[in-house]
């Protein structure tokens, strides 16, 4: 179901029109002469490769704009909310007063107000965000539409196929549970048409003990590393399978996870420092961001950490106390400390961070019954996303909404963009050629870098 009205008058209809007519260029990733002269212009200034790994904050559901980093203080009642700006260390740079840890650092961030597409489905919406691409129609509507091998790969699964990977350290993670709702398994979380060989690797932590430890990388009883190699090397001289053979893969690639102990020390949290671990928190995103921070300092190039299960930010009910009370203050905590433990190791300026939800919300506030606390419902046509490290430049703001929040009225940035930022960060050529199961040719990523991250050059 698409939400794309604020509300039914004609300044809405208007303004719909100026989006469209702003925004879609970016929006859609079109080829056009002057964007493509645009690409050879800035090209050069590109850096290329410069982080060594990425972690995506998915903010599943998806954050509001107006009750975060794009405020509307001035805005009518029933847009504005309830929540007041602060200042941060950076002035001119204002944000929702419960991100007290994230207004202390914003020195290190650099908001872009200006994201936006076209998908008011969390399915479809999730898909366009992970991969940079929209997902193929299937069935009567969206909810038709579930994760599929004709999906195109995620982030983690390209990587995967253009590198080689080292000593058993997986390519991809994504934690701390798939995204799956009842029946309905969300598109753009993993290989797609790549294949399950190249699959991110799927790390379960639990939501109520999120301390404790996915058994599933334990071995068992008995078993030790060096076993485990010894019964490898039987298994390959009586096994069948041929080159390609996509269970072998698996199989390989599981074998070699679990005997890479430096991996596996990674994966014990009670190794950690606990007053590093009292900085980000003893809850699910704290102990995810945590996680996160671990693998990639063994190696790991890309981790997708979801803050909570499927449509933990979609807040059609109750936004504001949800938000103060159980969902800001716990992001706010992990993210801060996500950072300054990044800094103090060395590793922010080689560590990506980008955090965003999968559309923002509504400008207008309302129940959707009239014994409903007021929420927002889905607003695709302006979010807001937050990047931080691997030579980002913090401090500022790229693009903006219009005073309601609800379109942009400088440049659109879309997926593709996002997802030429991720690829050219991580030393992946976006114009790379990927084949689908058909033999077809498709280009990676049809957007642009996000050059202003770099420059500082707001727009």
């Amino acid at each position: 179901m698409k939400h794309w009205n604020v509300g039914q008058n004609r300044h809405d209809i208007a303004t719909r029109r100026q989006f469209l007519q702003i925004g879609s260029s970016g929006l859609l990733g079109l080829n056009l002469p002057g964007l493509l002269a645009g690409r050879q212009a800035t090209a050069a200034d590109v850096p290329v490769g410069r982080a060594k790994s990425v972690i995506v904050i998915l903010l599943s559901g998806g954050l509001g704009q107006h009750d975060s980093f794009d405020m509307k203080p001035d805005a009518p009642d029933g847009i504005r909310g309830e929540f007041k700006p602060i200042h941060t260390n950076v002035p001119g740079i204002d944000i929702c007063e419960h991100f007290t840890g994230l207004a202390t650092r914003a020195d290190k961030l650099a908001f872009v107000r200006s994201m936006a597409h076209p998908e008011g489905n969390h399915l479809v919406a999730v898909h366009r965000i992970l991969t940079g691409h929209p997902s193929a129609p299937r069935g009567a509507t969206d909810l038709d539409r579930v994760a599929s091998r004709d999906d195109f790969p995620c982030y983690a699964a390209v990587v995967d196929s253009q590198r080689v990977r080292k000593n058993g350290v997986p390519n991809g993670v994504a934690l701390p549970l798939r995204l799956v709702e009842g029946p309905l398994t969300w598109p753009g979380q993993d290989a797609g048409f790549l294949g399950p060989r190249h699959d991110p690797w799927q790390l379960r932590l639990d939501p109520n003990r999120p301390e404790s430890r996915d058994d599933s990388l334990s071995l068992p009883d008995g078993l030790d590393v060096a076993r485990l190699h010894v019964r490898r090397h039987l298994l390959g001289q009586t096994s069948q399978s041929l080159p390609g053979d996509t269970f072998a893969d698996q199989q390989d690639a599981a074998l070699a996870l679990l005997g890479n102990d430096r991996v596996g020390r990674a994966l014990d949290l009670t190794r950690e420092d606990p007053r590093t671990a009292d900085r980000y928190g003893h809850h699910l995103f704290g102990r995810s961001l945590l996680m996160a921070r671990r693998l990639v300092q063994v190696g790991v190039p890309i981790v997708q950490a979801t803050m909570g299960i499927v449509q933990t930010w979609d807040t059609h009910v109750g936004n504001f106390p949800r938000l103060k009370n159980d969902l800001i203050p716990p992001l706010d905590k992990a993210v801060s400390a996500l950072l300054d433990d990044l800094n103090d190791q060395g590793m922010l300026d080689e560590t990506l961070v980008v955090m965003l939800g999968e559309f923002g919300r509504t400008p207008r506030i309302h129940p959707l019954s009239p014994s409903d606390v007021p929420g927002r419902d889905h607003w695709p046509a302006v979010f807001t996303a937050m990047f931080a490290g691997g030579g980002v430049k913090g401090g500022q703001i790229i693009g903006k909404s219009d005073n309601q929040g609800a379109y942009p009225v400088t440049r659109t940035f879309g997926p593709p963009d996002l997802a030429a930022t991720i690829y050219n960060a991580l030393g992946v050529n976006p114009a790379t050629e990927l084949r689908d199961r058909l033999g077809r040719p498709l280009r990676l990523c049809t957007g642009d870098v996000m050059t202003p991250l770099y420059t500082a050059s707001a727009i």
